[in-house]
C-alpha cells in the first residue's frame, strides 16, 4: 500500500528523466537497478520500477535485467540487503567482525563481475 500511495502521489514520476526510453535500456536497468537498490529497498525500487518499463515499450529482456540487477544488488554492499545485516549481525556475535568496507572489498568486484555475465547473457 504504501508503494502503491507513493506512485500515485506522482513524487517517483517528478524526479525521473523525461526520456522513457531509458527504462528500456537493458544495461541501464540492469546497473540502475544495482544501484538503486543500494538506496531503496530492492522490493519497492521493482514495485516502483515495473509500470516505467512497461510504458517504455522495453527491450523483451528488459523486466529480466530489472530483476537480476536488483536481485545481485544484495552482492554490492552490507546495506544492499537484509539479510546481509542480520548474518553481519551474527558473525559479530561469534566474535567475528564484518565492516561496511570489508563488504565492500569483496561485494564490489564480484557485483561486477556478476553484471557483465548477466549482460553478456541478456
Amino acid at each position: 500500500m504504501l508503494v502503491q500511495a507513493v506512485w500515485d502521489s506522482g513524487a517517483v514520476q517528478s524526479w525521473l528523466p523525461g526520456n522513457p526510453a531509458l527504462f528500456a535500456n537493458v544495461p541501464g536497468l540492469l546497473a540502475g537497478s544495482a544501484l538503486l537498490s543500494q538506496l531503496v529497498s530492492n522490493v519497492p525500487l521493482v514495485a516502483l520500477a515495473i509500470p516505467l518499463v512497461q510504458a517504455a515499450d522495453p527491450h523483451p529482456h528488459a523486466m529480466l535485467a530489472l530483476a537480476v540487477g536488483s536481485t545481485i544488488a544484495g552482492n554490492l554492499t552490507l546495506v544492499g540487503a537484509a539479510s546481509n545485516i542480520i548474518i553481519v549481525q551474527a558473525a559479530e556475535r561469534c566474535g567475528v567482525h564484518l565492516g561496511f568496507w570489508r563488504f565492500l572489498a569483496v561485494g564490489a568486484p564480484l557485483t561486477l563481475i556478476n553484471l557483465l555475465v548477466y549482460w553478456l547473457f541478456l
